[in-house]
C-alpha cells in the first residue's frame, strides 16, 4: 500500500466540488460528515444543501430517500472515501431501488482526514467504483484527470442515474468553511426550500 500516492494526484476537492456545483441548477445536495461538508460550504452555502453532522456512513442513504420523495429533482451525494467505506451496504440498496435522478460522487484521497490523515483501504487495492459496479449499479467510474472531470460533468447532466463516480483527488490539509452546526435550522432550511411553507405547519 503506498500510503503517499493520492499527495502527488491532479485533481483537487475544492475545485471538483466547485465544477459539481457551478451545473447544480436546483438539484438537491446531500454531503457526507467532514471534508465533504466543508468542501461545498467552501463553494457557496444554501439552502437546497444538506451537510450531514454526526451521521457517518450516512450520506448515500440519505441521497436515496431524497431520490425517491423527490422524483422530479437531481440529487446529488458528495462524499469521501472514508465515510463511503462505513455505507458500503446503501450501494446494494441503491442497486435495488436505481433512482434515475441519483448521482453519487467520492472525494477519494485515500485518508481519513477528520482523525488525523490516516490512509484509507482505497490505498491499497481496494476499487470503490469496483464495488459499486458489483452491487448492480450500471455507470460507476474512477476519475484521474480533468479530461475525466469533463466527462462526467456531462454525464451527470445528462444522463440517467444511478451514476457513482469515484474521483481520486490529492490529499491535503485545506482551512475549514463549517456548515452551520444546528442540526434543526438546517433540517427546516432544507424542508422551507424544497417544499415551501406548508410543510413547516
Amino acid at each position: 500500500m503506498d500510503s503517499n500516492r493520492s499527495e502527488h494526484y491532479p485533481l483537487r476537492r475544492r475545485e471538483v466540488v466547485k465544477a459539481l456545483l457551478s451545473q447544480r441548477g436546483d438539484s438537491l445536495v446531500v454531503a457526507g460528515l467532514g471534508a465533504a461538508a466543508w468542501d461545498i460550504t467552501a463553494a457557496g452555502d444554501g439552502p437546497l444543501n444538506f451537510p450531514l453532522w454526526g451521521a457517518m456512513g450516512g450520506a448515500v442513504s440519505m441521497g436515496l430517500g431524497l431520490a425517491l420523495a423527490q422524483a422530479a429533482r437531481r440529487v446529488l451525494v458528495i462524499t469521501g472515501d472514508g465515510e463511503m467505506l462505513m455505507g458500503l451496504g446503501s450501494l446494494a440498496t441503491v442497486a435495488i431501488q436505481a433512482p434515475q435522478n441519483l448521482t453519487i460522487v467520492v472525494l477519494d484521497n485515500e485518508r481519513y482526514g477528520e482523525t488525523g490523515m490516516q490512509s484509507t483501504h482505497t490505498a491499497g487495492d481496494v476499487d470503490l467504483a469496483a464495488v459499486a459496479l458489483a452491487t448492480g449499479i450500471p455507470g460507476c467510474e474512477t476519475i484521474h484527470d480533468d479530461a475525466g472531470l469533463e466527462s462526467m460533468l456531462v454525464q451527470i447532466r445528462e444522463g440517467k442515474g444511478p451514476l457513482f463516480f469515484n474521483i481520486k483527488v490529492r490529499a491535503e490539509e485545506l482551512a475549514l468553511v463549517l456548515p452551520p452546526k444546528d442540526g434543526a435550522f438546517l433540517r427546516d432550511r432544507f424542508r422551507l426550500a424544497l417544499l415551501g411553507t406548508e410543510a413547516m405547519s
